[in-house]
């Protein structure tokens, strides 16, 4: 038995998770992971992952009463990768393996961007993780396919391997041209250009956290007597005070369903989350499954089963009948990052 670290590094908060590893047995695809300690810091709190790592030591040991020997870890990261190394966006970090290996005195480091983690975790995923909007056997023979909005809209795909594992891939696809396909996503596209003086939208501007907000202004702008009282105290404050999360008071007013302005808004954005689904399928033909992670989805799950999301994935003309045969999934385990950098570490 084999125990590993791994991590979940975000510009808010790292959670980090001690892990014991059992030798697979003859056939099994996946490690056994045994879960033995876990804890959440704030980022901000310290200048860099490795007193934070230290302190999880010393906390580990003392609540498992056990020496800590781990020697082997990988951190999935809020931002991009490259060759092992990473400067976070949203943190006055700099990693790199090499240095986390050596300062934590470990034989091997991994950092992955935290949509590789995502993809990685899917192959950790039980059906108590998941929603099922599109419920069609899997052909493990294809490509799977996972986006998820947040913050931000990340892309990523998995290919299987001949060794019958999957190599896992990250994608930039969030940085495609945002589609519109009604007049009124029309007027959108035309609103976010003219506010933010942009040449292109990128689909992430509207399938996102910060697109739920783009779309409600939208909306407000447009008709400014359907905004509702409570939601023009909300968006006033929000206005003086950008730590109010615009984007949730949204989400929130329309799963109430006592707020016309809120729910226009939710429906535009889970139209354009379900045709960019579609697009991604038709571009990976992913039969193997297609998978919606994310902040958001779970969180607003009655509007996500309504049928807007799937209509909007299937229309797709004469290709419609291709994506009938995709399954589709709504991964509801927060967890997700910190299990595929826990099958990562394991590998």
């Amino acid at each position: 038995m084999t125990m590993i670290l791994a991590g979940d590094i975000g510009g808010t908060k790292t959670i980090l998770r001690l892990v014991n590893v059992e030798i697979l047995s003859k056939g099994d695809k996946l490690p056994q992971l045994i879960t033995l300690y876990q804890q959440v810091y704030q980022s901000q709190k310290f200048s860099d992952i490795v007193p934070i790592v230290q302190q999880f030591y010393a906390e580990a040991k003392s609540q498992l009463n056990q020496e800590i020997a781990v020697k082997s870890a990988c951190f999935g990261i809020a931002g991009p990768v490259v060759n092992n190394t990473s400067e976070l966006t949203n943190l006055s970090w700099s990693l790199s393996s090499d240095r986390l290996q050596k300062e934590l005195s470990l034989n091997q480091v991994s950092l992955i961007n935290d949509f590789a983690a995502i993809g990685y975790g899917i192959l950790g995923l039980t059906k108590d993780d998941l929603y099922t909007l599109q419920d069609v056997t899997p052909n493990p023979k294809y490509p799977i396919a996972v986006l998820g909005a947040g913050t931000g809209l990340g892309e990523g795909f998995l290919i299987p391997l001949p060794t019958g594992k999957y190599g896992v891939f990250s994608s930039e696809g969030s940085h495609a041209d945002f589609a519109p396909r009604t007049p009124l996503e029309f007027e959108l596209l035309t609103y976010i250009q003219d506010k933010y003086q942009l040449s292109r939208v990128s689909v992430e501007r509207v399938v996102s956290g910060l697109g739920i907000t783009a779309i409600y202004q939208f909306l407000r702008h447009k008709n400014p007597e359907q905004e509702s009282h409570i939601l023009k105290q909300i968006y006033q404050t929000w206005e003086k005070e950008k730590s109010l999360d615009l984007s949730a008071e949204v989400a929130k007013a329309a799963l109430e369903k006592d707020d016309f302005l809120c729910q226009q808004a939710m429906k535009i954005f889970i139209e354009a989350y379900g045709a960019e689904a579609g697009n991604l399928a038709l571009k990976l033909l992913p039969y193997g499954g297609l998978y919606v992670a994310g902040g958001i989805a779970a969180k607003i799950l009655p509007l996500m089963k309504n049928g807007d999301f799937m209509q909007a994935f299937q229309s797709k003309g004469r290709m419609s009948s291709l994506l009938n045969q995709i399954p589709v999934h709504i991964i509801l385990n927060p967890d997700i990052g910190l299990i595929g950098a826990t099958l990562r570490a394991a590998e």
